[in-house]
């Protein structure tokens, strides 16, 4: 089977990562086990155990495109060589492999959430549980930046460290209540990108104002306005129907003049039946984009694809929450593993699971090759 050169590129995207190891201990390529590392993740594995015993079985065939002068390292030197490595460059690495076989993409849809590590910690551990904030790119399914929450904080101290590391122009971000602040939003205008972030009881006075002009202007609106936008869905017993309506008037929220670029504010109310009883739920939003009201319907939905197609996917395929890996930047890294290997499994096109895919990779090292090089299944 001949290795595509893409795939002999792979290691290339590693050049910016310092090898954390002093000269005379190393007996393996840091390049090697990076790239050991990731095939065994995107083939299942979650323990330094299972890489290793990965490795192993699987030596053949990684000698054909790596140097592995000493074998296969022990989950040890996996073990230490992850709890060394600088996070910051070790995902600088991966990003740069990801958009390389991804050049062509527009990022249009960044959403930004945070999810914790609830195995992370034990009662003999003087930290607590590992929180990571992530960007991922809703159309793509990709990726693409994460960092994590300094103890004693939240996420808000950790999103303004994450949009740094993003390319912004040109997308639109999105994030929960606990991202809707005035320094975020002034960030993302400045890095040229645009906003739409839920708005709770966390800012008490923009709240109240958007609840106000909502109730006063919409009693003026025909139902068939330009900024009002039904959508109906039924499935599973579930009968849901959500009313968006855009507003572009802000005369009602002089406190919208403190929030760098806002310029509009949308309301979203679902209405649902569940096994016969109903349900309402009415929910804000603030936003810099001059879009219809179908578009901020559709970043509002898309939002939550980082729940649905990122995270709950890490916990059910990954099993991200029962892993018992405590030391703070072994986690980390470990964590940015699973979703570079989430991201490449997603790229594969066919109709397979994420978790086939998985397992796939690791029965299949042709299969394996195509995840890695993101070429199309025949």
């Amino acid at each position: 089977m001949d290795t595509p050169v893409s795939t002999l590129s792979f290691t290339l995207h590693f050049s910016c990562v310092t090898d954390p190891r002093v000269d005379r201990t190393r007996r393996h390529n840091l390049h090697d086990i990076l790239a050991i590392a990731i095939c065994a993740v995107i083939s299942g594995c979650d323990t330094w155990e299972e890489v290793t015993q990965y490795g192993r079985n699987k030596q053949p065939w990684l000698s054909t495109w790596l140097a592995l002068p000493n074998g296969i390292p022990s989950h040890d030197t996996f073990c230490r060589v992850f709890s060394l490595l600088k996070p910051e460059q070790f995902q600088q690495a991966f990003q740069s492999w990801i958009m390389a076989l991804c050049e062509e993409l527009d990022f249009k849809h960044i959403a930004i959430d945070g999810k914790t590590l609830r195995s992370s910690s034990d009662r003999r551990c003087t930290h607590g549980l590992l929180s990571l904030v992530s960007a991922w790119s809703v159309e793509h399914q990709l990726s693409l930046a994460q960092v994590a929450v300094e103890e004693g904080t939240n996420d808000i101290a950790a999103i303004p460290n994450l949009l740094a590391m993003l390319e912004l122009r040109g997308t639109v971000v999105t994030s929960d209540a606990l991202g809707c602040q005035k320094e975020i939003a002034k960030q993302i205008i400045e890095q040229k990108g645009d906003y739409v972030l839920a708005l709770k009881g966390n800012q008490p006075t923009l709240h109240a104002q958007v609840i106000a002009a909502f109730d006063k202007q919409c009693r003026a609106l025909p139902d068939n306005h330009a900024g009002v936008y039904v959508l109906e869905e039924k499935g599973h017993g579930r009968v849901d129907k959500r009313t968006y309506t855009l507003l572009e008037d802000l005369s009602e929220v002089p406190e919208s003049k403190r929030w760098t670029g806002m310029k509009r504010i949308c309301r979203v109310r679902r209405e649902s039946v569940v096994a016969g009883k109903k349900q309402d739920e009415t929910r804000y939003f603030i936003g810099s984009v001059e879009d219809t009201v179908e578009e901020y319907a559709k970043y509002v939905r898309g939002h939550w694809g980082i729940e649905n197609s990122l995270h709950w996917i890490l916990d059910v395929v990954f099993r991200e929450d029962d892993n018992r890996t405590r030391e703070r930047t072994q986690a980390q890294n470990l964590a940015w593993l699973r979703r570079v290997a989430l991201s490449m499994l997603k790229r594969v096109n066919t109709k397979q699971s994420i978790k086939t895919k998985s397992k796939r990779s690791g029965w299949d090292d042709e299969f394996l090759l195509q995840v890695l090089c993101e070429n199309k299944p025949e």
